[in-house]
């Protein structure tokens, strides 16, 4: 079925649907992934964003059950070069294509993702406007002009839970409404220790490592007071990933600040921004963005460099943080941006990746046994 993708700044690609009729907008940016669709369109973090992949073949192992991150399928549309419709794996349990129509997502393919990337590399992520339905190219320039752009919009209120839940044996079990968030909530009582997690689009494999790393997970919904969490008495606090801008998520930066003498802290992704600026630092937004999992990135402690997975449009300002409570401990090689920092004084530290990378390479997995041994400190 005949499409057009249109960019806000007048560029347009004539291109097909492989998902059947409808229209969607958001800011469109690229990933260098190779493997990990899957996983790329259940990240939270990708909300209100329409993902290319610049790999050419998407599809080709087809969808399963266990890959998800969250609990349905998080961007805007799906831009591909070359849809495969036949998969071919044995843990495949569906297409692409059908897992994106049950969800009433668009796909599209037959363009030049090359050149879409290329353009976005030099003039910038921005807002996009795909459709089935008008394809008069001066239209639908228009309609993308009139999305609202991702600087300023609170998106986590979108993604972040309902309801709080434990995560045990690898899935959420949710808490009844009548239950009061206390110390005596903990299943194990001391013999694990008990970490708080704020939802701000959290992925499915962080909760995995962390639960790996030997702790009791308690997951809360964004707008969790400071005053309750002092009430449930955690031994450590963990930030989630989440999608765009951090700057208005002030309710998060304004706990974080209520919490940061109180205990461990460990923040990843928008959690390693909201710490950042509840520190008194500065945000700002990326040209295109960081999202792949073939991130070079340098710690500075040990000297060595880590192939990470990423997924973020927005950075800290690394000369807003560089105070002399701040160490900076890792950077990207790529563009020298701010990749990871801790604090002199206080167990607090965050990273800008994401070190459960799924997909990704598992160079920064020691990150959450640190956390686990800041905790034991």
């Amino acid at each position: 079925m005949k499409a057009i993708l249109a960019l806000e700044d007048g560029r347009t690609f004539n291109c097909r649907s492989f998902t059947g009729p409808g229209e969607s907008w958001g800011e469109v940016v690229f990933n260098t992934s190779m493997t990990g669709y899957q996983e790329v369109l259940t990240d939270p973090s990708y909300r209100g964003q329409m993902v290319t992949m610049t790999y050419p073949l998407i599809g080709n192992y087809g969808i399963n059950p266990e890959d998800i991150e969250s609990d349905r399928i998080q961007v805007s549309a799906f831009l591909v070069k070359e849809y495969q419709d036949f998969p071919s794996n044995f843990r495949s349990t569906s297409t692409l294509a059908d897992y994106l129509k049950v969800q009433k997502i668009l796909g599209i393919e037959q363009f030049d993702t090359r050149a879409l990337t290329r353009h976005i590399r030099k003039a910038g992520a921005m807002r996009a406007f795909i459709t089935t339905r008008d394809l008069d190219p001066g239209s639908c320039v228009k309609r993308a002009q009139e999305i609202p752009s991702m600087a300023g919009q609170d998106l986590v209120k979108e993604v972040t839970t309902k309801v709080p839940y434990f995560w045990t044996q690898g899935k959420p079990v949710y808490i009844g409404s009548n239950v009061a968030l206390n110390k005596n909530i903990w299943k194990y009582s001391g013999s694990k220790h008990s970490v708080v997690v704020f939802d701000f689009g959290i992925k499915y494999n962080i909760l995995r490592c962390l639960e790996y790393a030997g702790f009791e997970i308690l997951v809360v919904p964004a707008t969790t007071s400071a005053e309750t969490i002092k009430l449930i008495e955690p031994d450590g606090l963990f930030l989630s990933n989440g999608p765009g801008d951090p700057e208005p998520v002030k309710y998060a930066i304004d706990t974080i600040r209520s919490l940061l003498s109180y205990c461990p802290i460990f923040g990843i992704c928008l959690g390693h921004q909201l710490l950042a600026l509840a520190l008194g630092a500065k945000t700002f937004k990326l040209k295109f963005g960081h999202r792949g999992s073939n991130q070079p990135v340098k710690n500075l402690l040990t000297e060595r460099v880590e192939i990470t997975s990423q997924n973020h449009g927005f950075a800290v300002d690394i000369d807003s943080l560089n105070e002399k409570n701040i160490k900076i401990t890792h950077i990207n090689l790529n563009d020298n941006t701010l990749e990871g920092f801790r604090h002199r004084e206080l167990p607090i530290f965050a990273v800008q990746y994401h070190p459960e990378a799924s997909p990704g390479p598992h160079d920064s997995r020691y990150l959450f046994d640190e956390f686990a041994k800041m905790i034991r400190l």
